[in-house]
């Protein structure tokens, strides 16, 4: 398995179309940075759930799964499930992330996820970050859109196993939901895992990765 690593990362931005999203997909990852670089500044933005119990949710999760870290979260009110529609107001608002942050690593969902609000926010990162190493999360659902990722950070097991502890404990608004539980979270996990020769892991796709092999 090839390895690269990112180098120093002092600023990173994840993004997400629900809360909930960006710990869903990259809960793991934060966990692993934040620990392994405190202090290290978080710009999160999440598009809708604004004003509602889900934002409440959304505050103590990140501030859970980002230890040590300067976390700034913005959460919008743009309705669920209709971004298409709400295209202007969510350019603007992934607009006015980028007029305040250069990260050395962006967090975002897949290009090519099955649900609208994702695949939409996901097309609009790369507007907006046009020089940066982008990871596109994936969330696992009904619609069974997972692909072959071609990015994975390894999660040791007290990682993946907190991650799964954190989303049972701070959102307790999606317990109803069928495929939200422990068996699906560390199940996509250990497949990932399987995948880059490591227990566990979170997947990733890239879409562009400039390489700098010569220093």
């Amino acid at each position: 398995m090839i390895r690269l690593g990112a180098g120093r990362l002092d600023r990173l931005v994840a993004v997400g179309a629900h809360c909930d999203d960006i710990a869903i997909g990259a809960g793991g990852t934060l966990l692993t940075l934040c620990l392994a670089r405190p202090g290290i500044r978080v710009d999160a933005l999440v598009l809708s759930g604004g004003g509602t119990e889900r934002e409440q949710e959304e505050q103590a999760a990140l501030a859970a799964f980002c230890p040590g870290a300067d976390l700034r979260l913005t959460v919008h009110k743009l309705p669920d499930g209709r971004l298409p529609a709400h295209w202007e107001e969510a350019k603007a608002a992934v607009e006015e992330l980028r007029a305040g942050a250069e990260p050395d690593l962006v967090l975002a969902p897949r290009t090519d996820d099955a649900h609208q609000d994702h695949r939409g926010l996901a097309k609009l990162i790369p507007t907006a970050f046009r020089d940066h190493l982008v990871l596109g999360y994936e969330i696992v659902k009904w619609d069974g859109d997972l692909g072959r990722p071609a990015a994975y950070q390894p999660l040791p097991p007290e990682i993946a196993e907190q991650k799964v502890r954190l989303l049972q404990e701070h959102y307790p608004s999606q317990r109803h939901r069928p495929w939200y539980d422990r068996e699906a979270f560390l199940g996509l996990a250990r497949i990932r895992g399987i995948e880059c020769h490591e227990r566990y892991a979170e997947a990733f796709a890239v879409t562009k990765l400039t390489l700098d092999l010569g220093e």
